[in-house]
């Protein structure tokens, strides 16, 4: 599960049926805070580094998962490492007490459980797709107290998650639920997995 750090989450760690894979976003932004407020060299080459990171992405995007776990195994594993490496060096030379000391220690203590994005192309450095399909329901949440019901709002839930589904397969929403609430009467209740947005017109 891609996720902030966020101590809420620990819960669902422990019994080691859901892993963690933290989000490099939530790092970079900590640094990107401390360079706008004080200027510090040291969040600057740290924002520099994770770029780094996020070119090899944008080479590997629309890869096949085994193409990008290869390309990361040779361009953003060493570039992994070494900020690891610098990134504890830097702690040794700065006050405990500083917000940037907290920041990286924020990502020290996310770096392991980054790792797994190298090694599987299936996973993502960061958890942004997910955060940007979250925001619309964030920025309405007041509207959702008058959702009527604990029925109703598990029935908004589940419409919003096929809605954020559908765009995230490239499906056009809208299109596809005109199409399927038209066609949902007539069709065998055996077979209506067939009509998700993942399968939609395929």
């Amino acid at each position: 599960m891609h996720a902030d750090g966020y101590a809420g989450f620990e819960g669902l760690y422990r019994s080691g049926a859901v892993r963690e894979v933290a989000c490099m976003a939530h790092v970079r932004r900590k640094f990107v805070d401390i360079h706008r407020s004080q200027g510090s060299p040291i969040a600057e080459e740290a924002i520099g580094r994770i770029a780094q990171l996020y070119a090899v992405e944008k080479q590997a995007r629309a890869s096949p998962p085994d193409c990008r776990a290869e390309l990361r195994q040779a361009h953003a594993v060493p570039v992994f490492d070494d900020l690891e490496v610098w990134l504890a060096m830097q702690l040794n030379t700065i006050s405990g007490k500083s917000p940037l000391a907290a920041a990286i220690r924020y990502a020290l203590a996310r770096m392991e459980r980054l790792r797994p994005y190298l090694n599987h192309g299936i996973l993502e450095l960061d958890n942004n797709t997910a955060e940007r399909g979250m925001r619309a329901i964030a920025l309405g949440r007041k509207n959702y107290l008058f959702v009527g019901s604990e029925a109703a709002g598990k029935a908004a839930a589940i419409a919003y998650t096929l809605i954020e589904t559908a765009k995230l397969n490239t499906v056009d929403p809208n299109a596809w639920l005109a199409d399927t609430l038209a066609r949902i009467p007539d069709y065998k209740i055996t077979k209506v997995d067939d009509l998700l947005p993942w399968r939609w017109n395929r």
